[in-house]
């Protein structure tokens, strides 16, 4: 019998481990390798819904219905995870909320609209603990209604209609959050190998907050906003309170919205820490397969009710955790507080002589008293003198907390949807919200064809025209749908004052473009666009191609009313590949940056690859350098960069930081200057196949359609209206 027959005893026919183990992958071989994998991370053979719209879709669902069925299930407890005080209201508020508040101002990734809480990491999160019951309580409702309601719009809506069964008036609520189907690879989450490492890591002073790491907003690897205990679990309020207002700050929440959450989001429910949090088993990407993919399951006792363990935190805010009142404010401000341990071994603050009757009751037993809790966030909001001020108000007026919380739980949960006019269903509300970046809608009834020979005729060069275009689009970001072109705030503050937007350069162009658009009807943001795609149209021509480049008139003009400038401040690009800049030298490498701009953009490898090419020897180089413009023929969008960056006829040489000389192997000469951004499509065997692609001489034509196949993707990155 052959040995390898898996019935004699021999050798197994699956190399074992191959599938599974990490010790032989790519980036441990090869660590300094660049990975591509956040160009193609949501392709489409992960999608079992191919060619499904969702955002059609979801207009035919029976919102009444739907909302009817939320609310009977979450007063339908569950034996096998029984409901607090039979409402699992708690537990949905904080599922949508733990899903939303991944949120991130800096790189606008993270947050609930894609439905990533499925998956890992955020899945196993040790924050995220047991919110794997509430995906599964969910179930029944996403299994009867099917694709016209998404995970992503199901668990925020979940939180929404939990705050609608316990009294809350809410600010309102939209569809549309499309699902994905892996995880979000391009999201960094931090450096840290273990989870709940020391916030230290993370910060070059952990007394000073503003010092944390950028994208991050997290104090530690796996929790979503704060340590609950305190910073790195040592219980001190007035530091904990600096660290809140730095981690709300970079959601995108001011001083009034944080401490609304704060407190809204503790009006209700409970923390469960009444048990042996060691008892616990493996969070769910490391649970054992009968576990059917549920984790932290405790298999030693009962585990569920009030013997629950999640946090290791034990007890309620408020005297009645399912009401929404004024209740928490009552308990923080009436009572002198004290610092204690939970059954869990968990830090937690707890009231001083309190009276029996401002006890909540057991969640299983209504017979039962038990002792309310704070946490150091908690008491954050009551020695901070800010949040305090704040929270008095609160107290004083339930009709302005309430409203208060209300919007600020609309922009947590909407935050990462995009503008108002991507809303989809019966609650969306109508009111501009300025952290929308709201758009006028704009004319499309006036002659393209008039404004475009004005534009010929104005005397800018291509090179002018396509690198004001790009700058007005590339601030897009996909992953919560601000910046791009429409607006045209690229000529407001902070924008038109930007480094890598050459304000002098800048300003000269808008001084030409502007009575254009006066004169012609046409918006300035359509007369920028406009004007980029005539220049491509231009380069192209001096190549030898007549090509025209589509045009999608509509965009709007926003004002410096309409604009959050200060929230604006983070979509400064820090660095652009596709113009060969960067502000400063980074830890991350030039490359790097490049792919994160790309990923943000929307683009594929291969996209990018022909922009760069491109928009090299066009000649859009920030401050006009030479380096990567490898032609003879600058403004003629030639495959020049790609012939010669293939050519073995040249050399590299380092000739300084992030710089390098092309030379002629045979003389060494030097013929052409580099940057890490040009040689890094000859470098990267995966770029360098799309570079060999273009540098073919049977596919000059095929780079220029793709280039303006790539050009209008970012030029039309914002149209939702187009989608």
């Amino acid at each position: 019998m052959d040995g390898n027959d898996i019935g004699s005893g021999g050798k197994c026919p699956v190399m074992h481990g191959s599938l599974t183990a990490k010790d032989t992958a790519k980036a441990d071989w090869w660590p300094k390798g660049l990975n591509l994998d956040i160009l193609h991370q949501h392709d489409t053979k992960y999608n079992p819904l191919k060619g499904f719209d969702y955002r059609e879709e979801v207009k035919n669902l029976d919102v009444p219905a739907l909302k009817a069925d939320l609310i009977a299930l979450l007063t339908d407890s569950q034996d096998w995870w029984p409901a607090d005080w039979g409402h699992y209201g708690g537990l949905m508020i904080r599922l949508a909320w733990h899903s939303a508040g991944t949120y991130r101002l800096a790189d606008g990734r993270g947050g609930g609209g894609t439905g990533t809480i499925r998956f890992a990491p955020l899945n196993s999160w040790p924050d995220n603990a047991n919110l794997d019951k509430a995906r599964r309580l969910l179930w029944p409702l996403k299994k009867k209604y099917g694709n016209r309601i998404s995970w992503a719009d199901l668990i925020i809506l979940a939180g929404t209609v939990a705050y609608e069964s316990m009294g809350l008036k809410t600010y309102g609520f939209s569809f549309g959050r499309e699902d994905v189907w892996h995880p979000e690879k391009d999201i960094y989450w931090g450096a840290e190998k273990e989870w709940l490492a020391p916030s230290d890591t993370r910060y070059d002073d952990v007394k000073n907050p503003a010092t944390m790491e950028n994208p991050l907003a997290a104090v530690q690897m796996g929790l979503i906003y704060v340590n609950p205990e305190g910073v790195n679990g040592q219980p001190d309020p007035a530091m904990t309170a600096l660290h809140v207002r730095e981690t709300f700050a970079r959601m995108a929440m001011d001083d009034e919205e944080t401490a609304a959450l704060t407190a809204g989001g503790h009006t209700v429910g409970k923390t469960h820490g009444n048990g042996d949090a060691g008892a616990l088993q493996a969070a769910p990407e490391g649970a054992d397969i009968v576990e059917g993919g549920l984790g932290w399951m405790n298999n030693t006792s009962r585990g569920v009710g009030r013997n629950t363990v999640t946090s290791g935190i034990e007890g309620a805010w408020t005297t009645h955790p399912t009401k929404w009142d004024n209740g928490y404010f009552d308990l923080l401000f009436g009572y002198e507080w004290e610092l204690k341990k939970s059954p869990a071994g968990a830090n937690q603050w707890m009231p001083i002589n309190i009276r029996e009757e401002d006890m909540p009751v057991d969640v299983e037993d209504p017979s039962i008293r038990v002792m309310p809790i704070m946490t150091d966030a908690d008491m954050a909001m009551k020695v901070d003198p800010i949040y305090r001020a704040i929270c008095e108000r609160f107290a004083a007026d339930h009709a302005y907390f309430s409203e208060t919380f209300a919007r600020a739980w609309f922009k947590l949960t909407h935050r990462d949807l995009g503008p108002r006019t991507r809303y989809i269903g019966p609650e969306a509300p109508a009111e501009d919200l300025i952290w929308q970046d709201p758009v006028p809608a704009g004319n499309t009834a006036y002659d393209v064809a008039a404004v475009k020979a004005k534009i010929a005729a104005s005397g800018l060069s291509v090179s002018d025209m396509v690198t004001t275009a790009w700058d007005s689009a590339r601030t897009y970001r996909g992953s919560d749908m601000r910046g791009g072109a429409n607006g045209a705030r690229i000529r407001l503050a902070p924008q038109r004052h930007w480094e890598g937007n050459e304000p002098a350069r800048l300003s000269h162009v808008l001084s030409v473009l502007e009575p254009i658009a006066a004169t012609t009807g046409a918006s300035l943001a359509d007369v920028i666009v406009l004007a980029g795609s005539y220049g491509v149209e231009q380069a192209a021509k001096a190549a030898g191609f007549d090509v025209t480049v589509p045009f999608a008139p509509g965009r709007g003009d926003a004002s410096a009313e309409q604009t959050d400038a200060a929230s604006f401040d983070v979509l400064e690009p820090l660095a652009d590949g596709f113009r060969n800049w960067q502000k400063k030298d980074y830890v991350v490498s030039p490359e790097e940056l490049l792919l994160d701009r790309a990923q943000l953009l929307g683009l594929t490898a291969s996209e990018m690859t022909c922009l760069v090419g491109g928009m090299r020897v066009i000649g859009t180089n920030h401050g006009g350098t030479a380096h990567g413009v490898f032609t003879d023929r600058v403004g003629a969008l030639t495959t020049d960069f790609f012939v010669h960056l293939t050519d073995m006829a040249w050399k590299w040489k380092p000739a300084g930081n992030n710089l390098y000389h092309i030379t002629d192997r045979a003389s060494g000469a030097v013929k052409f200057t580099a940057t890490r951004a040009d040689l890094v499509f000859g470098s990267n065997s995966m770029l360098r196949a799309y570079a060999e692609v273009y540098a073919q001489d049977d596919n000059a034509e095929k780079f220029v359609r793709d280039f303006v196949a790539a050009w209008v993707k970012v030029m039309n990155a914002d149209r939702f209206d187009l989608a």
